[in-house]
């Protein structure tokens, strides 16, 4: 710009106050040019997007998922669960959060979280005590990655530095929640492996995340199949499942995902999927004589290698489709908009 504001003195008057006018437009365009990159750029997420705007938060969100993990070890699965179900619609936006109403049906209902998800009260209760040290501030889907974090760490799992900035969404799909895009118990390997690439996550990526399943209890309704009708399982195992999950009964009887520590972050998941002792038929499927076999024994006789591999899939994964920027709100309630 500055070759041509430079000659401006040269132009006759009425050309050059004209010339200055144009000039001055361009410079203007320019900066709003800039001011949308700067924008642009500050939008992604990043580790320390509240140090200045709510120091407070990470001790805060400790505090409350410690409170609520010491009351039911089992939710700290849940936790770490609704962060999983929320990434793989729309993105981590926050929008598993949001209850039905009379107007709106969102994902709470749909199959892969009817009656299943879990911590919804405890995400509420975070966001209040959130709400106290910095109001308006947080978004419900940050508090979620936070609480998936800290559960993990709570259950003696690898720790990680979450990205944060994700705003929360103002829709939820049913739809997009019921039509295939969080895997299904009862997938085999390819599918598994699509619908993870379909999110932009690798093989590796899958089958680390996979290892969620070292915690946390699922309904006999969910992995009946499994035990009743599947070969490739250990027999003492199925009988034991068996047990608390008849074939036309008890379907909301749980049973733990890792049969040896269901409240420890370890590799004992893995090391039961050599042993043919995976609870859903989705596990199994990732030691079955197929591509990710050696994978599976790499993870259960290295716990260091795994938590490592875990820590790099949930930060990708939290990285699924985020609202950021001016796009959608900071929820006041994590159930509802504004």
């Amino acid at each position: 710009m500055s070759h041509i504001t430079c000659c401006s003195s040269y132009l006759p008057k009425k050309m050059s106050s004209s010339y200055s006018s144009f000039s001055s437009s361009m410079v203007a365009v320019t900066l709003v040019m800039v001011l949308l990159l700067v924008d642009s750029s500050s939008a992604k997420l990043s580790t320390n997007f509240y140090s200045k705007t709510c120091p407070k938060l990470l001790s805060t969100v400790e505090s409350e998922v410690k409170s609520a993990v010491s009351e039911e070890k089992r939710m700290g699965a849940s936790l770490l669960r609704l962060h999983f179900h929320d990434c793989f619609v729309q993105g981590c936006d926050g929008s598993i959060l949001l209850d039905d109403t009379s107007s709106f049906r969102g994902e709470q209902t749909a199959g892969p979280n009817n009656k299943s998800i879990r911590g919804l009260n405890v995400i509420e209760r975070i966001k209040s005590k959130v709400e106290d040290v910095c109001p308006g501030v947080v978004s419900c889907a940050d508090i979620v990655a936070i609480a998936a974090r800290d559960s993990v760490v709570l259950l003696g799992g690898p720790s990680w530095n979450v990205k944060l900035g994700r705003r929360d969404s103002r829709t939820a799909s049913f739809s997009a929640a019921n039509g295939g895009q969080i895997p299904a118990p009862t997938s085999n390997l390819n599918t598994l492996i699509k619908t993870f690439q379909a999110k932009g996550l690798s093989t590796k990526d899958m089958v680390a995340l996979s290892g969620s399943h070292t915690i946390g209890q699922a309904r006999c309704t969910v992995f009946r199949a499994r035990v009743h009708n599947d070969t490739n399982i250990d027999s003492s195992f199925a009988r034991t499942r068996q047990g608390n999950c008849p074939l036309n009964s008890g379907d909301n009887n749980l049973a733990p995902l890792d049969l040896q520590t269901p409240t420890t972050f370890d590799v004992n998941y893995y090391k039961n999927l050599v042993n043919q002792k995976g609870l859903f038929h989705s596990d199994q499927e990732l030691h079955n004589g197929g591509s990710t076999d050696s994978l599976v024994e790499t993870y259960s006789k290295n716990p260091k290698t795994f938590n490592s591999d875990f820590a790099a899939a949930m930060i990708k994964m939290g990285d699924i489709s985020p609202l950021t920027g001016s796009k959608g709100e900071i929820r006041k309630k994590c159930g509802r908009v504004n």
